[in-house]
């Protein structure tokens, strides 16, 4: 039996949150005894595969019908691997990219699923989950019955793995791509290139809010300011409507859920919305000009300003 852990990469190296669901498998197998495998899908996979197999055994799946992310084929090839090895438990970390392929995996296995676990314990044996419900209004302790258990975890709660001394052995996967789901076609990805760290796993995040009026004027302010704290960028679903952010930096009950040691809010002025996709931050920073905003209830330190005025003496003095 074994765990086995779904990477995810850019095409050239492995996602750093990829890392920290390892740990979580890793601490599973102290536990349960079972071996530790790291799985990784896609096409022209040699640079991927060499760092991904310093961290444990790899198999492998490689085929240019793999090279876009499509759910159906790459659930059924996460399901025909875990049936040959037998798995008891699917891991990976909790994006867009496992939210879509892992539910459909699970259902192939009729396995069970809990997502956005950010912590977990074990008592008599059973594993116990921890994961928000109801936009994080609520947090609950649940049990997986089936199997195998099929999880998602919020990467930035959770430590990053430690490389091996030395490289685990690389299974390659045969791919027949005849056998495979073909209802789905790629077409296209719109997104904004940046060099920052993808938003739920960063350690930072810098988020703006309704002050910022034009894409100018959030990368001035914003990403300048992420950038300094080796962060990454965030947003309100306002600034996403007006077209001012990409959808995918947004962070709220609609858009993506967070949990980084530091968040800083720029002229975000609370709403439930908003709360839910940050609420569980380590360290909480606010910056508004109006003392009553309700992000100041949950700030660990608030600045009552113009974060036109603040925000570029906060980036000097980091600069120093």
């Amino acid at each position: 039996m074994s765990i086995v852990v779904l990477v995810e990469h850019d095409g050239a190296h492995v996602r750093p949150g990829s890392f920290s669901a390892l740990a979580v498998a890793r601490d599973f197998a102290t536990q349960s005894g079972e071996n530790v495998e790291l799985l990784v899908l896609g096409s022209e996979l040699d640079s991927v595969a060499a760092e991904a197999a310093r961290f444990g055994p790899l198999i492998v799946a490689d085929h240019p019908v793999l090279t876009n992310p499509t759910a159906d084929r790459y659930a059924q090839i996460i399901a025909d691997v875990a049936k040959a090895r037998d798995a008891v438990s699917i891991i990976a970390n909790s994006t867009t990219f496992a939210k879509d392929i892992l539910p459909r995996a699970a259902a192939l296995l009729s396995g069970a699923m809990a997502g956005d676990i950010t912590g977990y314990s074990f008592a008599n044996g059973e594993l116990l989950l921890r994961r928000p419900m109801y936009a994080g209004a609520a947090m609950a302790v649940v049990t997986l019955a089936g199997r195998p258990r099929v999880i998602t975890v919020r990467a930035s709660v959770f430590p990053s793995a430690e490389p091996l001394d030395q490289p685990g052995e690389r299974t390659v996967w045969s791919v027949d791509a005849s056998k495979l789901p073909n209802h789905s076609e790629y077409v296209g990805l719109e997104s904004r290139p940046t060099s920052r760290p993808e938003l739920t796993e960063a350690r930072v995040v810098v988020s703006g809010g309704r002050p910022f009026r034009t894409s100018e004027e959030f990368e001035n302010y914003v990403g300048r300011l992420a950038d300094a704290l080796n962060g990454a960028a965030g947003c309100t679903r306002a600034l996403v409507d007006a077209g001012i952010a990409p959808n995918e930096w947004q962070v709220g009950q609609t858009g993506k859920v967070v949990a980084p040691q530091l968040y800083v809010a720029l002229g975000i002025s609370g709403a439930v919305q908003h709360l839910a996709g940050m609420k569980n931050s380590r360290v909480v920073v606010t910056v508004n000009s109006d003392p009553e905003a309700p992000m100041f209830s949950i700030a660990t330190y608030g600045l009552v300003g113009d974060v036109r005025q603040i925000v570029p003496e906060l980036i000097r003095e980091l600069g120093k």
